[in-house]
């Protein structure tokens, strides 16, 4: 059974992101990798810090796994390193970036692979956008390709800064069926292993399928690719 999947939506590694708390009392890991790809221009090495000192603070090991360019994605050790994580947390403010250097490599493959064998899959900023397919270009709120595992289902990070004509500009582009999530930052949305989803944090996550106004409770169990 897959593990747990939270998409947050920024301010990670932070006290008042209770996400990180709850998702390491749930997962029983002793250990969070953490794979600051999509800050990979500005600074990974500071998310790294950040996300030792936080899950430090929580009781738990994190340790920077460096894969920054496409030839790091495709070490086979590597991907054997992220293939038997409990918990594999995708990071940084550049969804593009973090696309083109895991999409079709060893390290993608595991990540989805301990996912799917029960490990907590977690993501921030870009690295919740590209969870989704499509996800959403930050530069002007069109759609793009993702990576996945969710597919049209696309989570919009920071959605609190973003102003009304890009959200309106996002709906209107979203295709019949198709969910759009906003996540605030220091907020998630979570889905459980039993296919529930639900926000944590302080500002509830706001749910539209079809480019209407909906509920967490309208997100389908399992959608991903069959």
């Amino acid at each position: 059974m897959s593990g747990p999947l939270a998409l947050v939506g920024g301010a990670a590694f932070e006290s008042d992101t209770p996400v990180d708390a709850e998702l390491v009392a749930g997962s029983g890991a002793d250990e969070v990798l953490v794979l600051p790809t999509g800050a990979a221009y500005e600074h990974p090495g500071r998310v790294v810090d950040a996300a030792v000192a936080r899950f430090e603070a929580l009781g738990v090991r994190a340790r920077g796994v460096d894969v920054l360019r496409r030839p790091d994605a495709l070490d086979e050790s590597t991907a054997a390193d992220v293939r038997a994580a409990r918990f594999v947390y995708l990071a940084g403010a550049s969804p593009m970036h973090l696309r083109s250097v895991l999409k079709e490599t060893p390290v993608w493959d595991a990540v989805l692979a301990a996912w799917d064998d029960g490990a907590v899959l977690a993501g921030t900023d870009a690295g919740a956008m590209v969870l989704c397919d499509p996800m959403v270009d930050p530069r002007g709120g069109a759609l793009t390709v993702g990576l996945g595992p969710l597919v049209d289902l696309t989570v919009i990070t920071g959605f609190d800064s973003w102003s009304p004509d890009a959200v309106q500009r996002t709906r209107a582009l979203s295709a019949p069926g198709h969910v759009l999530v906003g996540v605030a930052s220091g907020s998630a949305l979570v889905r459980d292993p039993d296919g529930t989803w639900r926000g944590v944090g302080a500002v509830v996550p706001e749910v539209f399928v079809g480019g209407e106004a909906a509920s967490l409770g309208d997100l389908p169990a399992a959608p991903f690719a069959t």
